[in-house]
This record gives structure tokens, C-alpha cells and sequence, in this order.
């Protein structure tokens, strides 16, 4: 039996936190039917499938349903450290530390009763820096089906591409929200947005010719000004001067 450096009044007093904690653990788990777990996703309706018409309804469910699970797993976990704090005091081990022994000081009993630890040797101050399997293939994103970067130099259509489509139709974001500070449209926001679609040099873009290849022309587009404008190359004729 360990010596307590606590009263037996500081004792009564932390006796009666745990003992008010522990039936309103218990009164909580009871009236909610342990966070609705014991009811099922499918409804009333008779119908054979949980699914509706509607899925994000299956889907809010779903969220819901994992946050009753959390919820009651944090509940009974309250629960056992409150049962085991109880048993500490009925031990006289109550008020030292589990780890090192030492005296837990008086403050940190009085602002929560249920630790058997001190400061140092708390087992939950550190983060868990673990995350959810699912995002080893969201990591980096498009990760399994962007083939821009593998060896064998595939440039086709791939995962970033099917969503530069997607995204050209417009999503919820703002040039204020977007990554860049530069953005001053809705034109730049997307993915790589100055990529070149259909084409690898500039110049392919508004250098054309006739079905036969024989008649050459410059079609004068934003590309082509942008080419100019950067100097990329000498200035290309057109019209009257190009058939010279």
C-alpha cells in the first residue's frame, strides 16, 4: 500500500469529481443508446436496400455513423480511466505517478481526477502522427494515374488530364483561394493552366497549312501575340508578305 501525499479530505473531494464523472459517463451512454449504435443505417420504409435515390444522404449517414463510433469509443474510454483512478484511491496508490513514482501535484488532480500520471509520463501528450491508408494513394495527388513523371516518358492521356476537364468547367474555388499570387483570373486557376493542349512547341499552335500542305498560314491567336510578346522568335509573316 502507497503512502498518498494527499488529505483524506483532498481524497473525499476527488473521490466525490470522480464518482459525479463517472454516473454522468454512465447516464450519457445509457440515454443515447451508446450513440445510436444499436441502430440500424436502413430505415423504416421496408425497402430491401439502405440505398435511396439520393446518395449523399447513404453518405451523410455514413459520416454520422463514424462519429457515434468515435464518439462512444471516447466515452468509454473517460469511463475505464475514471473505474481506474477509483481503484487506485481503494488501493491507496492513488496520487503517484504510474511511471516514475512521484508525487502528482495536487493542481493537476483537481483539473482532471482521472489521471494516474504526471505530467512527463502522460501517455496522450504526444500527437499521433498516423493517417488513414487510403491517403498513401492520394499522395501526391493523381498519384496513380499521373504518368507525366514515369521513366518510359508517357505523355497521353492520363488521371490529370481527365480532371483539367473536369476543372475547365468550373469548380467552387476563387482566384482569391487559389495557390498562386499571381492569379488574377479564373482562366489561370486550373491546374497547370498554361500547359499546351494538342501541341508541344508554341509555334504549332498557330502555324497551319491546307489539306494539300501547300498553302501555309499564320493563325492570329493569343498564343501567337504571347509568342511575339516573349520574343520567342522572329516575327512570322503572313498574308501578302508570306507569299513572297
Amino acid at each position: 500500500m502507497t503512502t498518498t501525499h494527499l488529505t483524506n479530505a483532498q481524497l473525499r473531494g476527488l473521490r466525490s469529481r470522480l464518482n459525479v464523472d463517472k454516473a454522468a459517463a454512465e447516464q450519457r451512454l445509457a440515454s443515447s443508446q451508446h450513440y445510436g449504435l444499436g441502430d440500424s443505417l436502413r430505415d423504416e420504409s421496408g425497402d430491401l436496400s439502405a440505398y435511396d435515390n439520393h446518395p449523399a444522404d447513404a453518405a451523410t449517414e455514413t459520416y454520422e455513423r463514424g462519429k457515434d463510433i468515435a464518439l462512444h469509443e471516447q466515452e468509454e474510454l473517460h469511463l475505464n480511466r475514471i473505474e481506474a483512478a477509483l481503484a487506485a484511491m481503494d488501493d491507496g496508490s492513488y496520487g503517484a505517478c504510474r511511471v516514475c513514482g512521484e508525487p502528482i501535484p495536487l493542481a493537476r488532480l483537481q483539473a482532471i481526477p482521472d489521471t494516474l500520471y504526471c505530467v512527463a509520463h502522460s501517455p496522450r501528450q504526444d500527437v499521433s502522427d498516423r493517417r488513414p491508408a487510403e491517403e498513401s494513394f492520394l499522395q501526391p495527388p493523381f498519384g496513380r494515374t499521373s504518368l507525366d513523371d514515369h521513366e518510359d516518358g508517357y505523355n497521353g492521356f492520363d488521371g490529370e488530364d481527365a480532371w483539367q476537364i473536369v476543372e475547365s468547367w468550373g469548380t467552387s474555388n476563387t482566384p482569391a483561394m487559389a495557390e498562386g499570387r499571381d492569379i488574377t483570373s479564373y482562366d489561370q486557376m486550373a491546374i497547370e493552366s498554361d500547359e499546351s493542349d494538342g501541341y508541344v512547341e508554341p509555334f504549332e499552335s498557330f502555324v497551319a497549312t491546307d489539306i494539300t500542305g501547300n498553302r501555309r498560314f499564320i493563325v492570329r491567336n493569343e498564343a501567337y501575340n504571347h509568342y511575339l510578346d516573349n520574343e520567342e522568335g522572329e516575327p512570322l509573316l503572313d498574308g501578302e508578305q508570306q507569299r513572297e
